[in-house]
């Protein structure tokens, strides 16, 4: 009997083992998989911001087109008019025009990141899901508004006869780094709006002061020498001169500065989502 005990001890004491839970480091801390999981509620949730953006506006979705719009004849009458800015020769709203698509997109790639924590914290304190969906809905649904938008760039160029280059197969990559760029930043500022919500005017404030460092209004042209290189340092300047160049045929852009600015946009947002991760472990207890 105390042999077939001491068996018995023996079997169990090898058959046990320790599980240990520790926090997962290097990429898989960053489960992006698990976006693909959730797919579905992320297709959910952009329908409903298309649905709800303009409801009880008079206007509707009219409001896609109105703001660009709106946006380039401001810009025309006091850059273009008052303050005769060059622009390369391109009829003056059509060159700001060109910019304001891809900036808008990057403008909303910003706010995704900086503010849908704080905006959807209901639902974040009630039920489990990747936060990262809610950044993503804003940036899915804004590339649906440039996509409606863009076709009245096409009209305008082919009212004015202006014909885009080969490079107009680039153009989904410029978008591209508008996005990583925004995203990058306002991820970056995510964390911090959800402890100090001021934060969220110095944000708008990046912004724009961001606008007017790029060539959004202006023809980068007139950036003396000296400033070159910081200047092009912000991926978004590069971004335009590359709308600019695909649809327009404006000079092309500095490809050397686009890869590095490139390289930085990616550090910016891999950094940024390692961070926002961080941040939401703690996420329902700050908000």
């Amino acid at each position: 009997m105390e042999a077939q005990l001491e068996s018995l001890s023996t079997h169990t004491a090898s058959s046990s083992h320790t599980i240990i839970i520790e926090p997962a480091r290097g990429w898989s801390a960053l489960n992006l998989r698990e976006l693909w999981e959730y797919r579905d509620l992320l297709y959910f949730m952009v329908w409903r911001d298309l649905k709800t953006r303009y409801r009880q506006t008079a206007l509707g979705p009219l409001w896609i087109l109105i703001q660009p719009l709106f946006s380039m004849v401001l810009y025309t009458i006091i850059f273009g008019v008052i303050a005769k800015l060059p622009s390369g020769g391109v009829p003056y709203q059509v060159f700001t025009y060109c910019a304001l698509l891809p900036w808008d997109v990057f403008n909303d790639a910003v706010n995704s990141g900086s503010t849908p924590l704080l905006s959807n914290r209901d639902l974040i304190s009630k039920v489990y899901f990747p936060r990262l969906v809610l950044p993503l809905t804003r940036i899915i649904s804004s590339l649906v508004d440039f996509s409606i938008s863009f076709i009245i760039l096409i009209g305008m160029l082919v009212f004015y006869r202006l014909s885009p280059n080969w490079g107009i197969v680039l153009v989904p990559f410029f978008l591209l780094l508008a996005i990583i760029f925004g995203l990058g930043t306002g991820l970056w500022f995510a964390g911090i709006i959800v402890k100090y919500r001021d934060f969220g005017q110095i944000s708008s404030y990046l912004v724009r002061f961001l606008m007017y460092a790029s060539p959004v209004v202006y023809s980068s042209e007139i950036v003396p020498k000296q400033f070159y290189f910081i200047y092009h340092l912000n991926p978004m300047a590069n971004v335009l001169e590359g709308f600019r160049w695909a649809l327009l045929g404006s000079p092309p852009p500095d490809w050397r500065m686009l890869g590095i600015s490139t390289l930085l946009a990616l550090v910016l947002l891999v950094s940024a989502l390692y961070n926002f991760k961080r941040v939401e472990r703690s996420i329902v207890d700050i908000v």
